[in-house]
């Protein structure tokens, strides 16, 4: 699993990307009119914004806090520090949880029997296999500190208790938050938008794929015009932590 983890680490920034796009593959519904009622179209929607909005949240958080050095040195695992505060005293890897929410999310909400069903459980190996080899280099980076923190902090469930203290103890930093996670808003916020104005446009706005389609050329040019903006400013220097 390690070596399997170790080959998926060197890819792992396209996986988010990759697995996205399946979103739109045609698939049978998880929630049906026979299953769920008239409006079975309620629970795809509200459940999968919940969901996917939840794990943006768990990462907004955890990078706003106290933001993990794990990008990896020549596309190998690596890190400069063990990094035990913040939201990663609750979770050792609650990054990779937001992410994991944030798919489940907008699984829920295209409604995607194939997608919850198959690419999900597909997501859940390649995660576990990276972060086995992950906790691989830190253990023998960092020894018993690492032992230690592992013995006190779950790899995958969340600790609730002590959030507020935690939050309470730290300052959110908003543009980290912002320089760190604009590329991953930017592909998350336009999936979504893509599937509630196809998949739902007439249930929210009674109307017809014509003018959903027309909203669209709003709404992703308005995201995209978000998206260089941030990244000029970033790039320029003109916008930093």
């Amino acid at each position: 699993m390690i070596q399997i983890g170790n080959f998926f680490f060197r890819y792992r920034n396209w996986l988010f990307i990759l697995l996205y796009g399946l979103l739109f593959l045609p698939s049978p519904e998880l929630f049906t009119e026979a299953t769920c009622g008239e409006h079975y179209w309620y629970w795809p929607l509200a459940g999968g914004l919940f969901v996917t909005v939840l794990g943006q949240a768990v990462r907004g958080a955890t990078i706003g806090l106290a933001y993990i050095v794990r990008g990896g040195k020549d596309k190998k695992v690596y890190a400069d520090d063990l990094v035990t505060t913040g939201i990663f005293s609750h979770c050792r890897n609650p990054l990779y949880v937001g992410n994991i929410l944030m798919l489940l999310g907008v699984g829920l909400l295209a409604n995607s029997l194939y997608y919850v069903g198959i690419v999900m459980p597909l997501f859940l190996f390649i995660y576990q296999a990276i972060v086995l080899a992950e906790e691989n280099f830190l253990r023998s980076k960092f020894g018993k500190a690492f032992d230690t923190y592992c013995g006190t902090v779950n790899r995958w469930i969340p600790r609730i208790s002590g959030l507020g203290k935690t939050f309470a103890s730290m300052e959110f930093n908003w543009r980290r938050w912002i320089l760190k996670e604009y590329n991953t808003q930017f592909v998350w916020l336009a999936g979504i938008a893509l599937l509630i104005l196809l998949k739902y446009n007439e249930q929210l706005l009674n109307s017809d794929r014509e003018h959903a389609n027309q909203l669209l050329w709003i709404v992703i040019p308005a995201l995209a015009a978000g998206y260089l903006l941030v990244r000029y400013l970033k790039k320029s220097g003109k916008f930093t932590e």
